[in-house]
């Protein structure tokens, strides 16, 4: 999709069909009505327009547009990745909000704007390759043009006298292009020689690359899905979507293309440094699992930090771990209304957690009467002990566990139809417990301790097992490997157009008119490069070994205008 200069074409026009065709490039036009001539009409104005849609100018502009276009959907929160994030910044942003609707900033890729420039890169691509790679497979099956009349004119030039034939020199040349890799064949008194189609071919191919690459994300965003779940260890995940904690799709995306399959965490292993400047830094972070699909038997893995597991079609990642201290809940009759692991979300890289435990049926107070019971959770895996401080985790590993709690009964409010977060209270219907222990409201706990709750509202134990959970993401995303395939393509394309050069060589042998043979070799790349005087240069000192340079003769003669030139 690159254009040809315009001194570089018009020396090329010059050397007639010696000179063409060194690339595929279209060359640019102008509407004549902008170089004062008569106006085009309808068909050549779109004409012209198509011509620049599809130039190189027009196309990078658009992929400008397009990389500065995903700028704000990497800055801004987006519905189709986290709906609550842009909920909070809406709510946040009262004033900015109302804009960044009308631009549709909060849906960027799915944008009205976003898709035009897209399709219209899309069509410009599409728009020069298919003329260009008709164009170039016409080249590969033609031959290399004759030599123009004048080699002295071209940027590569030599010449020297020889004893031998023209003839022999003519099949020495064409013997010695063809064993450099050079497509050759005799045009009348010269032999004509080109090289380095590659380049073309790699300039055609990082197009195509390009192509296929938003081929992959148009195909990615469309038929993704991608969705999360935290399980405990001994717990299990079925991949239907009613067992996911979030889910997000693509708009082609149909739930009836989840793969079936599921799996079971069997335990969780983290190790961490216990010492020195990266204290605290995991250095064991695994997920044993045991997986099958749909008829298939059990299977054992192991899934780590950028080691996902590979099953369905889908890939499952291990994202962040976390205790889930285990609780037993009694009421005042010493009845179990709540037995289990609660999982505690951290905010700290020392897995300082905190969350909810929610009794919401089977709990029923002193006189018998139903009602719902919550505890505020607050947990450090290793606590730094009464009087050092505040109650935060010193330590990831389960070194001195202590977990605070603090206790309410009333109406959770879960039952009101409006959705609520699993790992916070709605504490707008309840009332606090007051206990002897602790502050008075929170009560520190290890491991085995019960928290007696007043007037006979029951117990709370913080049991001595404590489970650790995992949170995966478990996302398909159908694009990537065609995406991975044109990322590679691009990179190979590229590479060939900028280091391969295409040349042609030409070698006339003519009799002179005093009987000797004259040589002249001459070289033409598409645009000035070193590596071409060098390589002719080359060529020529091969070819003169083979028709060696004849002795001056003892007068000189008139030299004629084809046995001189200047050597470039």
């Amino acid at each position: 999709m690159s254009n040809t200069s315009t001194n570089e074409t018009d020396a090329h026009d010059d050397l007639g069909a010696a000179g063409s065709q060194l690339s595929t490039a279209p060359k640019e036009d102008r509407p004549e009505s902008a170089l004062g001539g008569p106006a085009l009409g309808v068909v050549g104005w779109i004409r012209w327009f198509w011509r620049q849609l599809t130039s190189m100018r027009v196309a990078l502009i658009l992929l400008f547009l397009l990389s500065l276009g995903a700028i704000p959907g990497s800055l801004i929160p987006q519905t189709s990745v986290d709906e609550l994030k842009v909920r909070t910044f809406k709510e946040a942003h009262e004033t900015l909000t109302p804009i960044y609707e009308k631009l549709q900033l909060f849906d960027v890729y799915s944008s009205v704007w976003f898709s035009a420039i897209y399709i219209l890169l899309f069509v410009s691509l599409i728009g020069c390759i298919v003329p260009r790679s008709w164009q170039f497979v016409g080249q590969l099956r033609g031959l290399p043009p004759g030599a123009p009349g004048r080699l002295t004119r071209l940027p590569a030039y030599t010449t020297w006298r020889t004893e031998a034939e023209p003839e022999q020199v003519r099949d020495a040349a064409l013997a010695l292009l063809k064993g450099r890799r050079f497509r050759a064949h005799t045009v009348k008194d010269a032999v004509a020689a080109e090289k380095g189609y590659l380049r073309e071919a790699g300039n055609l191919l990082f197009h195509i690359a390009l192509i296929v690459m938003l081929v992959a994300f148009a195909w990615g965003q469309l038929f993704k899905s991608e969705g999360g779940k935290l399980i405990i260890e001994g717990d299990g995940f079925s991949n239907t979507l009613t067992q996911y904690d979030d889910f997000r799709s693509g708009s082609l995306y149909s739930t009836e293309d989840l793969a079936p399959f599921g799996f079971q965490l069997d335990s969780f292993t983290g190790t961490y440094e216990k010492s020195g400047p990266q204290r605290g830094t995991p250095r064991t972070f695994e997920a044993a699992v045991t997986y099958s699909e749909a008829g298939g038997a059990d299977k054992k893995a192991v899934i780590r930090v950028n080691e996902p597991l590979k099953v369905g079609g889908s890939k499952v990642y291990l994202i962040a771990h976390g205790y889930a201290p285990v609780v037993t809940v009694k009421d005042g009759r010493g009845k179990v209304v709540f037995h289990g692991a609660v999982p505690l979300l951290p905010f700290d890289n020392n897995i300082t957690s905190t969350g909810a435990i929610k009794v919401m049926d089977g709990y029923r107070d002193k006189n018998g009467k139903k009602e719902q019971l919550g505890f505020q959770a607050f947990f450090v895996p290793t606590f730094a002990g009464a009087g050092q401080g505040d109650m935060f985790s010193q330590f990831p590993a389960l070194d001195f566990p202590v977990m605070a709690l603090t206790g309410y009964h009333g109406d959770l409010r879960v039952d009101s139809g409006l959705p609520q977060n699993v790992y916070q209270l709605d504490t707008s219907k309840m009332t606090q417990f007051k206990v002897d222990q602790g502050t008075g409201v929170a009560q520190r706990m290890r491991p085995g301790e019960t928290m007696t709750l007043p007037d006979g509202a029951g117990s709370i134990t913080f049991e001595k097992d404590i489970k650790e959970w995992a949170s995966f993401q478990i996302s398909q995303q159908p694009g990537n490997g065609l995406a991975l395939a044109g990322a590679i393509a691009a990179i190979a394309g590229l590479t060939g157009s900028l280091f391969i050069q295409r040349r042609r060589v030409w070698v006339r042998a003519v009799r002179g008119k005093d009987g000797v043979t004259v040589v002249e070799m001459a070289g033409l790349g598409r645009s000035e490069s070193a590596r071409l005087p060098e390589e002719l240069a080359d060529l020529a000192v091969t070819l003169n070994a083979q028709a060696p340079t004849a002795p001056e003769p003892a007068e000189a003669e008139p030299a004629t205008a084809e046995a001189e030139g200047a050597e470039k």
